[in-house]
């Protein structure tokens, strides 16, 4: 049967995300999630909420869980923008920043949203190869474009730059909005924010999801000049001015209020990841240095897809990206000192 309306429909290859499987006594390393439970101060808020504000909508502009970032981070509320994990801030900024005829610039082995995006709104792009050793070469930003995103640190390579790296990337980058999304960047990294105040056309986007273990909440926030954060608002609101719920800006704050927590569960992840890293060293594996809360791995004698399917049948469930340059590597996720611990026996049972 002739349909024509077919011929109408978006096409495009969508984000895929890790495999969520609900089988008990799984090891699930495959997501970056964290391994440890949200903040007590969040776990009271879990407790006291009262149902009945869900009745109502929540606060479009969620002025208390901006004024508590903007307090954190020694910026003003007004340069705090809030969506519904960094997912749903990265797609609104590619939106209300990437609208040139030039090509927005992004490493070529990177976080494989960011071409989903590009195609979804039809935004030229060009990818950057990474160096043979999956490092980011500053200087390789230093030509006409629409705008440049970079993670720090690098997904899935788990690489980090420093800040002067990313000083370079913006002395040189002054026409054009330059995005840096700071997903990982707790577990050990530079963040750019101590550059807010130089660069008018830095944003850095972050998460709640990863270090402040609020994935199922979906928390998200970004950090820029006014001029920045007032057209990510109007973008916004001309789309769904309620992005975030009434129980995600309420744990969100008291997430943030709770320092002490976030502090402790970041330094615990970093020591697993950094523990672990040596332990798959001396198994034959090559890994990359890491400032995540995930390792990118390599074995010389056995390919990644077998040992990715040999996990999965022990019920340990890591990522396998079937990309070029990376097609034999994995990703893991920190989990516990336990969980990473039967990761290991197992590859040194299979290895």
């Amino acid at each position: 049967m002739d349909k024509p309306f077919l011929d109408k429909l978006r096409k495009i290859d969508p984000y895929v995300p890790g495999e969520q499987p609900q089988a008990a006594d799984i090891i699930k390393l495959n997501a970056n999630e964290n391994p440890y439970p949200p903040a007590p101060r969040v776990q009271e808020v879990l407790r006291r909420f009262d149902a009945a504000q869900l009745a109502l909508y929540p606060d479009a502009n969620g002025k208390a869980l901006k004024a508590a970032l903007a307090g954190r981070f020694g910026v003003k509320p007004a340069q705090v923008f809030l969506g519904n994990g960094s997912d749903d801030v990265l797609a609104l900024a590619f939106q209300a920043f990437f609208c040139s005829d030039r090509p927005v610039l992004y490493p070529d082995i990177t976080y494989s949203f960011y071409p989903v995006w590009c195609d979804l709104f039809r935004i030229p792009y060009e990818t950057v190869p990474l160096d043979g050793d999956f490092r980011v070469c500053v200087r390789d930003y230093d030509r006409p474009n629409g705008g440049v995103i970079l993670p720090n640190p690098n997904a899935p390579t788990g690489r980090g730059v420093t800040l002067d790296f990313l000083e370079e990337l913006l002395q040189h980058n002054q026409d054009c909005v330059v995005i840096i999304d700071e997903a990982y960047v707790d577990f050990g990294a530079q963040s750019a924010v101590p550059l807010l105040g130089k660069y008018e056309n830095l944003l850095v986007v972050q998460t709640m999801s990863k270090s402040r273990s609020l994935a199922g909440l979906r928390v998200g926030y970004a950090l820029g000049s006014e001029v920045l954060i007032s057209t990510l608002e109007a973008v916004k609101n001309s789309y769904n001015s309620y992005t975030m719920d009434a129980l995600a800006l309420a744990a969100g704050q008291a997430s943030v209020e709770d320092e002490r927590y976030f502090q402790e569960t970041c330094r615990r992840v970093a020591e697993t990841r950094d523990r672990s890293a040596a332990a798959l060293r001396g198994l034959g594996f090559t890994v990359l240095p890491s400032l995540t809360n995930f390792l990118f791995v390599t074995h010389p004698k056995k390919e990644a897809p077998v040992i990715f399917e040999y996990l999965r049948q022990k019920n340990i469930y890591i990522r396998y990206f079937r990309l070029p340059r990376i097609e034999n590597y994995l990703r893991i996720t920190i989990g516990t000192d336990e969980q990473m611990d039967r990761l290991l026996d197992a590859l040194q049972a299979f290895l």
